[in-house]
């Protein structure tokens, strides 16, 4: 039987989001949370460094394969940012997706729509052992707006301000089980999936 793999994560969202996707694929998911609760330390300078962090400090803790990812918002006209720094991006130790959210408008205040163009990005990171000397990544992008107000007065994180032209909706208004097809930790998920089957099938030739 194969073993469960760990999710790297104490985000209840996230695992919300990942453990149906992996499921999907047959793949047997716990949360890090049901073995222990401290987080690792995300010194990483990219999202794809933060993951691999994350991916690695789960599965030494669990002797277990891990998958973590690391996400967030990037504007054009803020050179990337908030970047790695989106949970945390008003300067608050703990997060607060108000002031992350009320921060992001006021710097964005005087930029017109043509300036506010936006991507979510995530990077996954699968692990077989602490150790592994080769990571499976996969990194997906989820491109759109930013508004000049909320939209709903609720979702996550940014999602009330990000605008995705295509579906005429914000983010917040996307049900879930489109969103859990088609946004950035989606496709990230996907190459990861298509990246370990690959392998699989590899080792049987």
């Amino acid at each position: 039987m194969m073993s469960p793999i760990i999710l790297a994560t104490g985000n209840p969202n996230k695992v919300k989001e990942l453990a149906p996707m992996l499921g999907m694929a047959g793949i047997v998911t716990k949360p890090q949370t049901d073995f222990f609760t401290e987080e690792a330390v995300e010194d990483g300078l990219s999202f794809v460094e933060n993951a691999i962090i994350k991916a690695r400090f789960a599965s030494e803790r669990t002797g277990l394969p891990a998958l973590a990812d690391d996400s967030g918002l990037e504007v054009e006209a803020l050179n990337g940012q908030p970047g790695i720094y989106s949970a945390r991006y008003a300067g608050v130790e703990n997060g607060s997706e108000e002031l992350n959210l009320k921060k992001l408008l006021r710097d964005m205040a005087m930029l017109p729509y043509p300036q506010r163009l936006a991507r979510y990005s995530c990077a996954v990171v699968y692990v077989k052992h602490a150790r592994d000397p080769m990571p499976v990544i996969g990194v997906g992008h989820w491109y759109g707006e930013i508004l000049m107000k909320p939209r709903t007065g609720y979702g996550i994180g940014y999602d009330d301000v990000m605008w995705i032209p295509e579906l005429v909706k914000s983010v917040s208004e996307i049900p879930f089980e489109i969103k859990n097809r088609i946004s950035h930790r989606a496709k990230a998920v996907q190459s990861v999936i298509n990246q370990l089957n690959q392998l699989k099938g590899d080792a049987r030739r």
